[in-house]
């Protein structure tokens, strides 16, 4: 009869020590865990209307690149030596993008297209050498843009009588700036019109 006592005792304690676990395991009144989502303040008032700066310069273009970030995709044109003062620049939708000199049609795929002028050509002004190695109508070297949330498509149009050309495939006719930094023009293009990511 003690034995009896002693195993349903420890039985008993066995259970109610499982239960206590389960219970501190899971507070009372929680409900499944939902994916929280949070969302980052993004600057606003950028437009979608042309911008521009008529200066220009001889440095030539060397290299462009593009960035993901919270609130924009980034297109970067570098000039390194360039400076600040000297780098022009031009842009703004189109409909369809023609290049400079042939007028031909350079397919862009995207919602939208952006039209890129630097002020600056991508060849040496003295040799003509190339100084950027992108083709006519072919995507930018080196530039991947899977995984962006606004850039679709970018292309090189070319460089004629000292301007660079390049055409934006956004995901559709977003707000975008245009930054001058030192050595470099920035093309933002937000991810949507709300300020919000």
């Amino acid at each position: 009869m003690l034995r009896t006592r002693t195993t349903s005792a420890i039985c008993a304690t066995v259970a109610l020590l499982g239960a206590t676990l389960t219970a501190a395991a899971v507070p009372a009144g929680a409900a499944p865990a939902a994916t929280a989502r949070t969302t980052t303040a993004c600057p606003t008032g950028w437009g979608s209307l042309e911008k521009t700066s008529r200066t220009s310069t001889a440095t030539p273009v060397r290299n462009i690149r593009t960035g993901r970030h919270a609130c924009f995709d980034r297109m970067v044109v570098d000039l390194p030596g360039a400076g600040r003062s000297g780098l022009g620049y031009w842009v703004r939708y189109v409909d369809r993008l023609y290049q400079d000199g042939s007028g031909r049609h350079v397919p862009v795929a995207g919602g939208a297209v952006l039209e890129v002028r630097v002020a600056a050509p991508a060849y040496d002004p003295d040799t003509g050498a190339p100084t950027y190695p992108a083709r006519a109508g072919r995507p930018l070297p080196g530039v991947d843009l899977t995984g962006y949330r606004t850039f679709r498509d970018a292309r090189f149009a070319g460089s004629f009588e000292g301007e660079t050309q390049v055409g934006l495939g956004v995901r559709a006719r977003l707000p975008f700036r245009v930054l001058q930094m030192t050595d470099r023009i920035v093309v933002d293009v937000a991810h949507t019109w709300t300020g919000r990511s």
